[in-house]
Order: C-alpha cells, then structure tokens, then sequence
C-alpha cells in the first residue's frame, strides 16, 4: 500500500514547517546545540539512531537528532532514508569481536572468568537519583585511569562449551548473506535474516517482548553468560586487490545469553544461546535482542510456541519503528472519501437497526395478569401422576 502526500493550503505548510524550524531551534538567547556536543554529550541516542538506522555515521546520526527536534524514531527515519542514497561499494568480512578492544565485559553467571571482570561505564551501580551537580556549567569530571585491553579475551562460555553442556553455534558462512537492507523480509526466515530484522529494530519494542518471555510468555529464564563492548575493526577484501584491508574501527556491543534446555529426543539436556549484536555501545537493546532471538527458536528445539515472543511473524512484522510510525502517522493525513464511506455506511445500519427495534416495539404484548391465572403444566404435572 503507498501513501500520496496532500497538496493544498501551501501558505499553512509553510508556515508550519517554519514554526517547528523555531520551535526546534528553541530561544536565541540560548547557545545553539552543535552536532559534536550531541555525538559527545548524547552518545547513547547517536549510537540508538545509527543501530536502528542501519547506518554507522556519527555525524549523521547527530544531525538527524538535532532535525528530528529529538525525536529518536524521527531520527532514525531520516537516516535510514538518507542511507538509501548511498552506493554499496564493498560487503565487510564478518566481524571479529574475538579481537575486540574491550571496554566493558561482565558475566552474570561466572564469578571468575579467563580475562576478569571489566566494569566500564554503566548506570548498573549508581543510584538513580537526580544529580544536581550536573546543571552547573562547565562540568569537568576527572577520567579514570584504564585503557581499552586490545589482548584476545576468552569467551565466558567456553568453559561450558568444553563439557558439552551449552549448544555449539555454526561457524559457516553463507557464501552470500542475507541482505534485508536490498531484500524483503520472507516467511519463515533463517536465522540470519531474523538477526538482520531485530538488530534494528525498535529498542522499545524488543524490550517488551524479552520482558514478556520472562514473565512466562515464552519458557524464558535467561541469564547474561557474556556482555562485551569495545572496538573491533571493519575489514573488507577488494577483488581488485586481492587481500584483505582494515579501514578503521567501529565500537560494538555483544551479547550472549543462556538459556536452560530440558532437552528433547533429538537433543541432550543442554544450554541453549540466544545472541545480540548492535551499533555502539547498546546495551540493553542487545540483551533484549539476544533474549528474542531466543525466542524464535522455539520450533528449532521443539518447543511449544505460546507466548507473542515465539511467533516469528508477529515479532518480525512489527519490530520496524520507521514502517509502525508510517503506518500510525499517516492517520493524521486526510481520509475525507474514505470516513465519508464508513460515515454512510453506519448511517444505513442505524436506521435499519431502528427500524427493526421500533417494529418489535409495536408488537402487541401478551396480557401478563392473564397469563398469572393459566396454570403451568410443570406445576399441575405431579397432582396428574397422584
């Protein structure tokens, strides 16, 4: 289905359009908010919009927050139609997050793990109050001392994958991968596609469902085996060179969750995976998206599908927030023909439905106190056998 823009009332639009560009822009009074105090400042908003917006730009992604007046959809609908703009020069060799330059990494399930624990900044351990100190101008927190740890870090998992108690995952490669950015989403999709689909797709809504599978929608107890961020390089291999070439880094968030498995007749009890990856340094939307892509599992391990989490189509068709807020804004368009259809159509059902009710009205009504002296054959029936 597809949507023609309106045209009319030209005058009112661009006046409309000129009050949100001052109503964005806010007092002149007030310091205007540069794009690198939004990349530096509002880093965890840039890093959202480029994840669900299927475009790793920094720059981008902090002018499309400052367009969209902070809207964060809005954002994300500007980049990812700006993306569509753009060339495809080369696929990158997948990632290798084995090698990443680790800034934060915890295990929830291991107490002590090859590597340590590595805290890195998180909201996880103070309190949530207001800070009032941070309305002061000219903050200038002191850093700490510590530096990304570029040395291999071993998996939190491997030491359960050395007994054979947590499910192996595939290190194959299609020979040409899933492209959902230049093909349409089918059903029922590989799991390839359907991390495609929940890498950017709405935080709110994967959320809510990894919170709907904890609560008994989904057969979910999940647990952090692994949580790493840092940067990992992006490589691309030229066929007119011939080798593989490193054109910078990119910081990545991963996730890993475990899951118990009670087992099957094909399948040992075991733990199972379910795996996030994001843009930056995008925590909980990973952790949500591991516990989802848990979720959709369920036929592969046999399991009965009875919560909203488990049901590829329905988590799959709606996790887009650029196609759900295209398809709930364009009500605000005008649909004049076709209310005026639905307008006449009630009208016709109202009048025949008063109609039948003021012909059952007029109906003559039996004579109730007549009614009290005829006897009921119920209540005669036992003087009868007597």
């Amino acid at each position: 289905m597809s949507y023609v823009s309106v045209k009319g009332g030209e005058k009112a639009i661009q006046n409309a359009e000129a009050l949100l560009t001052a109503r964005r822009r806010g007092s002149p009074e007030v310091p205007e908010l540069s794009i690198e105090q939004i990349k530096q400042q509002m880093a965890l908003a840039v890093d959202r919009v480029m994840c669900e917006g299927s475009l790793y730009d920094p720059d981008l992604a902090a002018l499309a927050i400052k367009q969209s007046w902070g809207d964060l959809v809005e954002a994300v609908f500007l980049l990812r139609a700006y993306r569509t703009t753009l060339p495809r020069l080369y696929y990158t060799q997948p990632l290798n997050t084995d090698q990443m330059a680790i800034q934060r990494r915890i295990s929830s399930i291991f107490k002590d793990v090859p590597g340590g624990q590595r805290l890195g900044p998180t909201f996880d351990y103070v309190h949530r109050l207001l800070d009032f100190k941070l309305a002061a101008e000219d903050n200038r927190p002191a850093m700490p001392q510590g530096e990304a740890s570029h040395v291999e870090t071993p998996r939190a998992l491997d030491a359960l994958g050395h007994e054979g108690l947590i499910q192996p995952e595939e290190k194959t490669v299609a020979a040409t991968p899933f492209d959902l950015t230049r093909k349409p989403l089918n059903l029922p999709a590989d799991r390839d596609a359907r991390l495609q689909n929940l890498a950017r797709a709405d935080e709110g809504f994967l959320l809510s469902m990894a919170y709907s599978t904890q609560r008994g929608y989904g057969n979910s107890h999940p647990f952090a085996g692994e949580i790493r961020m840092g940067e990992v390089e992006v490589v691309i291999c030229p066929e007119e060179l011939g080798f593989e070439v490193a054109i910078g880094q990119i910081p990545v968030t991963e996730v890993q969750m475990v899951n118990q498995f009670q087992g099957s007749k094909k399948l040992a009890p075991q733990f199972t995976r379910g795996y996030g990856l994001t843009f930056g340094y995008n925590e909980r939307k990973a952790m949500s998206m591991a516990i989802v892509d848990r979720a959709l599992r369920a036929k592969e391990f046999g399991e009965e599908i009875k919560g909203p989490a488990q049901q590829e189509e329905f988590v799959l068709a709606h996790s887009d927030n650029v196609e759900a807020q295209g398809f709930v804004q364009h009500l605000k368009l005008p649909h004049y023909i076709d209310f005026q259809a639905e307008l006449n159509l009630v009208r016709k059902m109202r009048a025949e439905y008063e109609q039948e009710h003021a012909a059952k009205c007029s109906k003559p009504q039996p004579d109730r106190a007549n009614q009290a002296s005829v006897p009921n054959d119920a209540a005669i029936q036992p003087s009868l056998i007597s």
